[in-house]
């Protein structure tokens, strides 16, 4: 597992702190994701992730654009969404998109589709929310068929038909790697098992290791379609500093805003502080810690998971783009090296 294994970053262009304790414009954060991927590829790390969302604690609505930014100022990581909300897009622009970003990276492209955690995007595309299921498996089911860039003949309901068309760019490798994004739905697994793509699981939330009977089932299905094995990647918030204390102490405050914010709108309790050390601790879904803490932890995961990529979500509300770039060097520096060391024992 150890040499094949891939440790990335995932981020949601969190609106972020000055220095002077006001928060920046969405223009300087959207700038500083660009510095922090840059940084990213510097290190060493697989992949650099963004995720999509029209919120205003958000600044990323449109990935693919930083994406391209990035990658006119990187060489080797790969780049992709965390997640592309496909429910309200339309698959042939997404396809779009990613090919001509593909094209722009020479090849580094990635896709995780997902229906998203956020509901914003429903509305502003005068979508409805009553048709969440259908929209996606529709679009997903499309979105298939595009990957194998040869003309499409589709019909739904959820956009109009296509008859022999072609989609354009075509890439130069002749495909674009998609992963289906599962928060922790059956229903979730057994489909991107059915579609034929990568798993990627939103573990944010409790034991890891209770994902692990996803991934069995993933892998059962695969077998029970006779369907080669395919990736099972992992995407869990965290951060690193130079001890458990400081980084507990430094992100600690910044997760509760960001976990309250979104609470509110859901209904969820203010976050205690003891739920947030449960979280932190060896058995829950935040790798906040030292360089050794954290990559003992990592190791832990994908040992339990038999997973080949891990994607620590670095952001977290306010915290700000100092401590997130000193946490990106610390985890391609000190976290990467020693979880390949360890998978390796």
């Amino acid at each position: 597992m150890a040499p094949t294994l891939e440790l990335g970053l995932d981020t949601f262009g969190d609106v972020t702190y000055a220095p002077d304790g006001t928060l920046l414009s969405h223009a300087q954060v959207l700038r500083n994701v660009v510095a922090e991927a840059v940084l990213a590829d510097q290190v060493g790390l697989s992949f650099f992730g963004i995720g999509e969302h029209h919120r205003e604690d958000f600044a990323v609505s449109a990935p693919e654009v930083v994406l391209a930014a990035i990658a006119g100022q990187t060489s080797t990581i790969k780049l992709g969404s965390a997640v592309t909300v496909l429910s309200s897009d339309d698959p042939v622009r997404v396809f779009q998109r990613f090919a001509t970003l593909d094209a722009v990276s020479n090849g580094r492209a990635e896709v995780i589709l997902g229906r998203g955690s956020f509901t914003e995007s429903f509305p502003l595309f005068g979508l409805e929310l009553s048709d969440y299921e259908q929209l996606f498996e529709e679009k997903l089911e499309l979105f298939t068929e595009l990957l194998k860039e040869e003309p499409v003949t589709w019909t739904g309901s959820t956009r109009g038909s296509l008859t022999d068309q072609r989609v354009f760019p075509p890439t130069e490798s002749g495909s674009i790697r998609t992963w289906i994004g599962v928060g922790g739905s059956p229903q979730s697994v057994v489909r991107a098992a059915h579609y034929g793509l990568p798993l990627m699981l939103a573990i944010i939330g409790g034991d890891p290791v209770r994902f692990a009977p996803y991934a069995d089932l993933y892998r059962r299905a695969l077998a029970q379609l006779e369907s080669p094995e395919l990736p099972i990647g992992v995407h869990s918030p965290g951060y690193v500093a130079a001890t458990d204390e400081q980084a507990r102490q430094e992100f600690w405050p910044e997760y509760k805003k960001m976990r309250d914010r979104i609470g509110a709108d859901r209904g969820w309790p203010p976050m205690a502080r003891s739920e947030f050390d449960r979280e932190a601790g060896p058995h829950g879904s935040l790798y906040v810690g030292s360089p050794e803490t954290v990559a003992q932890k990592i190791a832990s995961t994908v040992r339990a998971i038999d997973a080949s990529r891990f994607d620590l979500k670095y952001s977290a509300g306010p915290l700000s783009h100092d401590r997130l770039m000193t946490c990106i060097e610390l985890y391609g520096t000190a976290v990467i090296p020693r979880v390949r060391e360890l998978l390796a024992e």
